[in-house]
């Protein structure tokens, strides 16, 4: 979650913005990649907020204008949504095409990573994508000179794990923070007992056991499934054309 939600948007994002730390013998001038400055971030800011009506409900939240937001508790999901779904898009023609290219490598791969599915050919394919990634920043940003050594955090380099913890324990999303994280909000929102919130959540955990349980010898006992919004037509592969 964090990796590609706030660790690898902030590298990037310093970068390209020409707000990252420079070096006493480095030289910001020399850093062709920082464009978003100025006027062509107020209006890369705008375009990322007016994509808002096209994203779709499912997506959750939308990304907020950065070049307005940014500082104000930009959350991970927007970070996500902004550098990897509507980022190939709002930065083409922005970034210089070697360094648009070098990120959509970074964009592509974490796209199969949050996938729920993933096959052997789309992990073999990311794999790929994210070596040339790693590769390619350190010639592109660092350049192999000392003063930009520290451009290279250890998010990079944790880049390179990721597709053996797919083949380890299966498509992140399963187990990520998103997961944990929405489970507490979800028991939080159970204790109606202040004054033992903990015995009270051990019990709401408990129940939701038993019902897990109960539902899985039983699925025909669970109200679950795929509905259909009243007025809408399903055409089939989990999709349904909705009412205006």
């Amino acid at each position: 979650m964090h990796l590609f939600a706030l660790n690898i948007p902030e590298l990037l994002l310093a970068l390209w913005r020409g707000t990252f730390k420079c070096d006493s013998d480095d030289d910001k001038k020399t850093w062709d990649w920082a464009v978003l400055k100025n006027r062509v971030w107020t209006q890369h800011g705008q375009a990322v907020a007016d994509a808002t009506p096209y994203i779709p409900g499912s997506f959750d939240r939308p990304p907020r204008n950065p070049a307005e937001k940014i500082n104000s508790s930009y959350k991970a999901w927007e970070f996500l949504m902004y550098l990897v779904v509507l980022g190939p898009a709002v930065f083409y023609g922005v970034l210089p095409d070697k360094y648009w290219q070098h990120y959509c490598k970074l964009a592509y791969a974490i796209q199969v990573l949050c996938q729920h599915v993933v096959t052997k050919s789309q992990l073999e394919s990311a794999y790929k994508a994210i070596l040339e990634f790693t590769i390619e920043f350190e010639q592109l940003y660092y350049q192999r000179k000392l003063s930009r050594l520290h451009m290279v955090r250890p998010c990079l380099h944790t880049l390179l794990h990721t597709i053996r913890e797919v083949l380890r324990k299966g498509p992140l999303p399963c187990s990520s923070q998103w997961t944990m994280e929405r489970l507490i909000g979800s028991l939080g929102g159970e204790v109606r007992q202040p004054s033992n919130p903990f015995a009270n959540l051990s019990r709401r955990g408990l129940a939701r056991c038993q019902n897990n349980a109960l539902q899985s010898m039983a699925p025909y006992l669970s109200r679950q499934g795929n509905k259909v919004p009243h007025g809408a037509a399903p055409f089939g592969g989990g999709y349904a054309l909705l009412r205006a």
